[in-house]
């Protein structure tokens, strides 16, 4: 009998031990049960949590970690939260967006050069430029410049210069030329495509051009003969020059190269005609370079005459001077 009061005192204290454990197991196991493990990835870091959060909003708000209006999580703020769930924050940036020339800001997450300037808003024309191109991908702060081309087509009428032909004529003497037919430039219609970036020239192309009347060359007669025959006068020369030869006398001064002038003195352009070179002047004579005058410049001579009256009988003429060799 004593035993068995024993045992029944045993049995009781038992129970009174198992009851709250297998309770508390319970509760353990039921609390374990209700919780989530989440990974967290966000600002280069990456965050383990067990919660019993609800939504990924809310399990973000429990960590600490504030959002921008134009970050990126993944899944949205909204999704249910189940255990061994990954949750990406993706930082916005901003990114300047140039159109024109004009600048304007763009706060955006990672993504192709394409969809930020889908997200400014801002539409391509074909010929625009886009740098960087429209597929690269842009992930920090950037400068993304899109360069408007434009082009206009501007008709012109351009004159087409006429040839030049040249001809040996056996009758008339070498230095000497006639132009035997003139010249008439042509005309063509150009029409030349510009193209601007930004509003700014950058180039110029000829797309397109038409004659509208063809050029008449020029045909120029170039005497070959070298020498000169007409009466007692006879002799070969170099070259002949058209000139304009005026008269002059006795002044009391030297020459330029520091001899008196006489009949057969000449003065002349240097550059046209050496002094020291030898002449023939129609209706003149022969005669030699030896002076020089302030306006006697280009094809133009001056003659000595021994008066006043012969210069001024001889007048102003245009002659041809020959250049003997």
């Amino acid at each position: 009998m004593h035993n068995i009061n024993r045992n029944k005192t045993i049995y009781k204290s038992l129970l009174l031990i198992l009851v709250p454990l297998m309770l508390l197991v319970t509760v353990g196991f039921t609390y374990f049960h209700l919780q989530n493990f989440v990974t967290v990835s966000a600002d280069n870091h990456i965050y383990n949590v067990n919660t019993f959060k609800k939504t990924t909003g809310e399990i973000l708000s429990e960590i600490g970690l504030k959002l921008n209006d134009a970050d990126l999580v993944k899944p949205a703020v909204s999704s249910e939260a189940f255990d061994g769930m990954e949750i990406s924050v993706i930082r916005a940036f901003p990114v300047t967006v140039s159109v024109g020339g004009q600048e304007t800001n763009v706060i955006t997450t990672p993504g192709t050069v394409s969809e930020v300037l889908k997200q400014a808003d801002v539409s391509l024309n074909e010929r625009d430029k886009v740098l960087p191109n429209l597929k690269e991908i842009v992930q920090a702060p950037l400068k993304v410049e899109v360069i408007r081309v434009t082009t206009k087509d501007s008709e012109e009428i351009h004159e087409i210069p006429y040839s030049i032909v040249r001809e040996d004529d056996e009758n008339m003497a070498r230095g000497l030329r006639r132009i035997t037919q003139r010249g008439e430039p042509g005309k063509e219609s150009v029409l030349t495509r510009i193209t601007y970036e930004n509003g700014k020239e950058v180039s110029r192309e000829i797309v397109d051009k038409e004659v509208i009347k063809e050029p008449r060359e020029q045909l120029v007669a170039m005497g070959t003969v070298q020498s000169y025959s007409r009466g007692s006068d006879n002799f070969r020369f170099k070259k002949a020059v058209e000139v304009v030869a005026t008269g002059y006398t006795h002044t009391g001064n030297p020459t330029f190269t520091g001899v008196y002038p006489k009949v057969g003195t000449i003065a002349v352009d240097p550059k046209v005609i050496p002094l020291g070179t030898k002449l023939f002047i129609e209706g003149y004579g022969n005669a030699i370079a030896q002076d020089t005058g302030g306006y006697i410049q280009g094809n133009r001579i001056d003659l000595f005459f021994e008066s006043r009256e012969k210069a001024l009988t001889w007048g102003r003429r245009k002659v041809k001077a020959y250049i003997i060799e």
